[in-house]
């Protein structure tokens, strides 16, 4: 797991005495302290299937195939983005350790699918093994939260390439779900329910215009590009977000998983979606058939404190902000509407706020549901398969 990259170890050889890949700016000893460090972290995001330990050059996971009847194997590979300046900023690594898994693994559950295993990347401009060792327990963290298993990685030294406090996160993870039991748009019905699952904050999209609103432009001499003045900033503590301003834009993104297969195992769901960038009313289209259309209303729910103070600082438009961040939204379900009373129940009792947020109905002049348009028939991609309508509270 995660030990420093060697692949170009003969690059830094030479027959002139003292060359060597410490030389060329590769601290291997520091990988090895960094593994060292990490290791009782990796150890607690495991799952019975997990075969061998830490410091194999693959992760093995023996799938148990006679528990299912057609297993579909479904991956997932996503990164943090630029929530990671923020965290070089306020020297915070841990929660951005549950972001990356909290991309992967809500992404995997949208089809129905088990999260299993996760890989990590992690690519650095300098190896520091407290650091590092910080990353990887928020990685741990967020698989254990997930049900998944952490098998393996990889920490990549760049010298040259990054500066030496630079980093970036990927992830690559892997889940199971039965054929017949893959959820997405096919199931989709007129009369269904769209029922909200609250975000934990901005969760990991959008922080470039983050970014971009409270810092302005990148100072390349501190950490994460963030000015002096507004790293202080972020220290301060906002009454009306009951934390600082930086512990807010952290709040690691919540991660779903366990709640979406609790869900789904109780109640009968016909797709789910994972609101990340583009906002709600893009990610639900993405699993709305041609013919059908999701209205959504503002009115059922208060967006909340965090991203009104980015509106208004930035002078942001609503429109801008419900194309970039998740208002308060962090995963969907799309229901049928008999069951959405247990539904509700049942997620209040996983202690997932949620509420009905919306309906399913034939979009007007549009396709019938499961009909593709012939010659001659409008385009059901002619208008928007999910719009917002009305106002928030307040």
């Amino acid at each position: 797991m995660s030990g420093v990259e060697r692949i170009m170890a003969g690059a830094g050889t030479s027959t002139s005495a003292g060359t060597s890949y410490h030389a060329a700016g590769v601290d291997v000893a520091a990988g090895d302290r960094a593994v060292e460090l990490m290791r009782g972290h990796v150890a607690r995001a495991t799952r019975p299937e997990v075969v061998g330990s830490l410091g194999g050059f693959a992760g093995l996971f023996a799938l148990d195939t006679a528990r299912y009847r057609r297993p579909l194997l479904a991956s997932s590979t996503d990164g943090v983005g630029t929530k990671i300046a923020l965290a070089r900023a306020l020297d915070t690594h841990d929660t951005v350790g549950i972001d990356l898994v909290a991309m992967v693994v809500d992404d995997l559950v949208v089809c129905g699918a088990e999260p299993l295993f996760l890989l990590d990347y992690i690519a650095c401009g300098a190896v520091v093994p407290a650091r590092i060792a910080e990353i990887v327990s928020g990685i741990a963290a967020g698989c254990e939260q997930a049900g998944a298993a952490l098998v393996g990685g990889e920490t990549a030294e760049h010298p040259g390439l990054m500066g030496s406090d630079d980093y970036d996160l990927a992830a690559t993870g892997v889940g199971v779900v039965e054929a017949d039991d893959v959820l997405g748009p096919e199931r989709v019905q007129p009369g269904d329910v769209v029922v909200a699952m609250a975000s934990s904050g901005i969760h990991s999209n959008g922080f470039s215009l983050v970014r971009h609103i409270l810092f302005g432009p990148v100072d390349s001499g501190q950490p994460g590009g963030v000015p002096e003045t507004a790293a202080a900033g972020l220290r301060a503590y906002v009454p009306s977000l009951g934390d600082t301003l930086g512990g807010s834009l952290l709040t690691p993104t919540r991660i779903y998983a366990r709640d979406c297969l609790a869900l789904a195992a109780a109640v009968e769901v016909h797709a789910f979606a994972h609101i990340t960038g583009g906002g709600l009313a893009a990610n639900i289209a993405r699993v709305i058939p041609a013919g059908l259309v999701a209205t959504l209303d503002r009115a059922s729910w208060a967006v909340p404190e965090i991203f009104g103070l980015l509106a208004e600082r930035g002078a942001v438009a609503q429109a801008a902000m419900e194309s970039t961040f998740n208002q308060g939204i962090g995963m969907v379900a799309v229901l049928p509407a008999g069951v959405v009373p247990e539904a509700l129940a049942l997620l209040a009792e996983r202690e997932v706020p949620s509420w009905v947020v919306g309906k399913i109905a034939a979009a007007p002049g549009g396709t019938p549901a499961g009909r593709e348009p012939g010659v001659g028939e409008p385009s059901a991609d002619a208008a928007p398969r999910a719009r917002l309508v009305g106002r928030h509270p307040g």
